[in-house]
């Protein structure tokens, strides 16, 4: 069914992996997975932290490892709102449902702050999140940039000034599992964990590297840490054929730039073709996926005339995003696919109206 089913709902890869992926799979010996990696004795935790280390200019001390960026999550919030009298999390208005659950499977409280609607896009109005920041003061604050489902990211300079204006005993996750599909930089990363002790950016080999079924995530802890360090980590190591494919998508940004690239092709069409049309929104995204709004009337047409053509996307039910939907980035001609029926359906039902 995955061959020929277009999962376009759940931000998932539509593409090929890079050749050095598939090499690195074709050529991995099964004699590995009988011996623990000796890294371990080196007080290293993985192959995988010692790359990233080099690649992002952050000690391999301060890198963690999960699987996938969902790992790193949980671990960081069970950890920290679980020590201490304080459990309370400040979350995204219009974010991802997992944010909090897992704050309730430790019995956290999670509060909300806005994310503001201004013509196109979506905005987190930083001044705001540093006041709710500070009259709350939760244990945790949680930043997810870009952010699912509404597209939009934070710059260094907006990460940097909440940090420097919120309490210090505040743990900050920014999720970023969504980053580098518009950007390649990651110049901020090593600056901004050296100077805040507080802060935790988690990334992950699933959306931007196209691999979700290998279940890697990472990310960066400032100093200071050493306690969480040892609770995520894992002592024996880690899977060492994720380790060996990892290594390679690592080694692929050239590969997967180009399809960031085909990307933007979808982004433009479903801009161009539905943005001008009564009743649609097309919002900017910088993630592999966008949200566009549509008038409602259509919905039940629409999802039986995907169904038909064996496509599935994300029709919103979040309050206050009802009339949204989110859809995956995909190849070319499954993006056209989707648009056209997209239009297709729009003039059925306004012909008939």
């Amino acid at each position: 069914m995955q061959e020929t089913f277009n999962y376009l709902d759940r931000n998932e890869f539509n593409f090929e992996p890079s050749e050095k992926v598939v090499e690195a799979i074709r050529n991995f010996d099964p004699k590995t997975l009988c011996f623990y990696t000796r890294i371990y004795d080196q007080g290293k935790k993985s192959v995988i932290s010692v790359r990233l280390s080099e690649i992002y200019g952050v000690p391999e001390e301060q890198v963690l490892l999960g699987y996938g960026g969902e790992d790193i999550l949980k671990n960081a919030v069970h950890y920290y709102l679980m020590k201490g009298t304080n459990t309370k999390i400040l979350i995204p208005e219009f974010s991802w449902w997992y944010y909090n659950r897992v704050a309730s499977e430790c019995r956290g409280t999670f509060e909300m702050y806005p994310l503001h609607e201004q013509d196109d896009t979506f905005a987190y109005d930083v001044d705001e999140v540093i006041e709710y920041t500070n009259r709350i003061h939760p244990r945790m604050l949680l930043l997810a940039s870009p952010n699912n489902p509404t597209g939009n990211s934070l710059t260094p300079a907006e990460i940097g000034r909440i940090m420097e204006h919120i309490p210090e005993d505040t743990m900050v996750l920014i999720d970023e599992a969504y980053a580098s599909f518009i950007s390649s930089d990651t110049d901020y990363i090593a600056p901004l964990v050296n100077k805040y002790e507080n802060l935790i950016i988690s990334r992950t080999l699933s959306k931007f590297y196209g691999l979700p079924g290998l279940r890697c995530g990472f990310g960066f802890i400032g100093k200071g840490h050493d306690h969480f360090v040892s609770y995520i980590n894992k002592y024996l190591g880690y899977n060492r054929f994720s380790e060996a494919v990892a290594l390679a998508a690592l080694d692929s940004d050239e590969h997967y730039r180009r399809v960031a690239d085909e990307m933007e092709w979808g982004r433009q069409l479903y801009k161009r073709e539905l943005g001008d049309l009564p009743g649609f929104k097309v919002y900017k995204s910088v993630a592999n996926f966008i949200l566009i709004k549509y008038p409602q009337a259509m919905k039940e047409a629409l999802q039986q005339a995907l169904a038909q053509q064996s496509y599935k996307i994300k029709f919103m039910t979040d309050k206050g995003l009802e009339s949204c939907l989110r859809i995956t980035l995909g190849r070319r001609e499954q993006t056209q696919v989707v648009c056209d029926t997209i239009v297709d359906i729009y003039k059925k039902t306004t012909q008939t109206a």
